[in-house]
């Protein structure tokens, strides 16, 4: 087993209500349909529809309008990337009572931008991470990469019980908003992805036995792709920058694996879903919240952190569960003792189960 030792989210500072993103950003995203009404209504319509209230953006609405193009956001990418992965590693790091020289890996992952050397790399130095550090850069798993991510660490951490890993995700989503496209994904996406970042510290069995730590023990881990989807998420790259694919069928590829998938991975632990006293689920959006609730016959409130996160904060892509997961561990959740389940879904399309068990 690996342990969670702390989770820390941290948003950028520029908050927007709803209503104000899309009056501000709509001729922005719109461009030369902003004057067909059917367009406009549109884009109203799917924003309202998206269960948020409030977003958090790394920039003032009305720097949004001229960017100066794919470069240039980029270059935002990478100064507020390191700005806000640098709060959130501390934050975690100080919240495991542990320094920087602890860690022996450091994962990060996002999907909104790229870096060379990577966001890890630019960290390094300003956090006083060890050099000799592990460092494992991923980009490509979008949203699923937060889940991914705390997998990959407890991979790790199995065969190095005494280490200490890290994982940092930073989402600036705001950034890849596209300019002059009136595409029912583009709409979609502006209403829906928020901008964000959060650090996950986990440790080895061994190293969790010597800190005390009472934080939740990772048991188990699941990744599922399914063929013949990679046009259901993603992006399509090109000299604007990142252009969203999602398809409309994202729900319903969710209703048809997710009930067999989460019963097969518990019945190997001898669990029925009935038994998970705890989800944590990436809050892909309101269809995608209803289908996972519709799949595993779950309550209506067993994914109300969820809703609220999706409400308050957007969707984050890979670091919205760990924002839905550092939610959850401060509300006490889940009963000590008791198993509870952390899922995503992204690009693949794929998923990733981790079962988690709190501490007695």
């Amino acid at each position: 087993m690996s342990a969670v030792a702390a989770v820390r989210a941290v948003l950028p500072g520029h908050v927007h209500r709803q209503e104000d993103i899309t009056a501000q950003l709509g001729d922005v995203v719109l461009g030369r349909h902003a004057e067909r009404s059917e367009k406009v209504a549109l884009l109203r319509r799917l924003h309202q529809a998206a269960g948020v209230r409030t977003r958090h953006m790394v920039l003032p609405l009305d720097q949004y309008a001229d960017l100066g193009g794919f470069g240039a956001s980029n270059d935002v990418f990478i100064d507020e990337g390191v700005r806000l992965g640098a709060r959130a590693v501390r934050a975690a790091l100080d919240a495991a009572g542990l320094g920087p020289g602890d860690v022996d890996l450091f994962l990060t992952t996002s999907v909104t931008g790229v870096a060379a050397p990577s966001l890890d790399a630019r960290l390094v130095g300003p956090l006083g991470l060890r050099y000799d550090v592990k460092r494992v850069p991923i980009f490509g798993l979008g949203c699923v990469a937060g889940a991914a991510g705390i997998a990959r660490l407890h991979d790790y951490l199995q065969g190095h019980p005494g280490e200490v890993g890290v994982l940092l995700s930073v989402e600036l989503c705001s950034l890849t908003f596209q300019r002059d496209d009136d595409s029912t994904a583009n709409l979609v996406a502006s209403g829906l992805f928020g901008d964000g970042a959060a650090a996950v510290v986990m440790v080895g069995e061994r190293r969790a036995a010597q800190l005390g730590l009472d934080g939740p023990r990772v048991l188990d881990t699941r990744s599922r792709f399914y063929p013949d989807t990679d046009r259901v998420m993603g992006w399509d790259i090109g000299g604007s920058g990142f252009r969203i694919v999602l398809a409309a069928t994202v729900a319903d590829v969710v209703r048809q694996y997710l009930g067999d998938d989460v019963q097969d991975f518990l019945a190997e632990h001898h669990l029925k879903i009935p038994d998970v006293d705890t989800w944590v689920a990436h809050p892909g959006g309101p269809k995608v919240i209803d289908a996972i609730i519709h799949a595993l016959e779950l309550p209506e409130d067993a994914l109300d952190v969820t809703r609220r996160s999706l409400a308050e904060i957007g969707n984050l892509s890979s670091s919205s569960v760990l924002h839905v997961l550092e939610r959850t561990l401060a509300e006490g959740r889940p009963t000590p003792g008791t198993p509870g389940v952390l899922m995503a879904m992204g690009p693949g399309f794929c998923l990733e189960l981790v079962l988690l068990r709190a501490a007695d």
